[in-house]
């Protein structure tokens, strides 16, 4: 590789870097805002993280698909949409644990002083903080990246049989 294509890729990838902060910054402020409402109502904190994270999930998709990986035109549905649910799914699973882990250390801590709504907030997103990374790499490496390994892998099976039977003799 030359030393101009690395650092386009290392632009291209910062700048991803940082449209992809922005759109979870966005879901994070939704779910900032959400969250806490939730809990303050006496919501359990699994329902919380449920709902504050699809609240913030939706944008994020939506943010992250048109404008930091500038996919356009026809959703790739299995690559896409599925894969983004399964790693919401564990993302979610991953938030509602430590959310749940972290109420049960701060009952003494008493209720009405908006205390123990602010530390178990604030564990949600030190969650989301670890996963950021990961979940990074993975919209870059396979959600978003705009082709399919496991369609091209069908595709040649399919290609190889074909011509295994092309030259078969009779």
């Amino acid at each position: 590789m030359t030393a101009d294509l690395v650092r386009l890729l290392r632009r291209v990838t910062q700048r991803r870097i940082a449209r992809f902060a922005i759109a979870s910054a966005v879901a994070a402020g939704t779910s900032a805002v959400v969250f806490p409402i939730l809990y303050v109502l006496g919501a359990s904190t699994t329902v919380c993280s449920v709902v504050a994270f699809f609240a913030g999930a939706i944008p994020n998709w939506t943010i992250n698909r048109s404008w930091t990986w500038n996919v356009e035109g026809r959703v790739a549905f299995g690559r896409e949409v599925v894969a983004y649910v399964v790693l919401s799914a564990t993302t979610l699973v991953i938030l509602s644990l430590v959310t749940a882990w972290t109420d049960r250390r701060v009952q003494s801590v008493p209720a009405g002083h908006g205390l123990r709504a602010l530390i178990v907030t604030a564990s949600y997103f030190a969650a989301l903080a670890v996963l950021y990374g990961m979940r990074f790499f993975l919209y870059e490496r396979w959600i978003f990246s705009g082709r399919s390994r496991v369609r091209a892998a069908l595709r040649s099976r399919r290609q190889v049989w074909i011509a295994a039977r092309a030259n078969r003799t009779p």
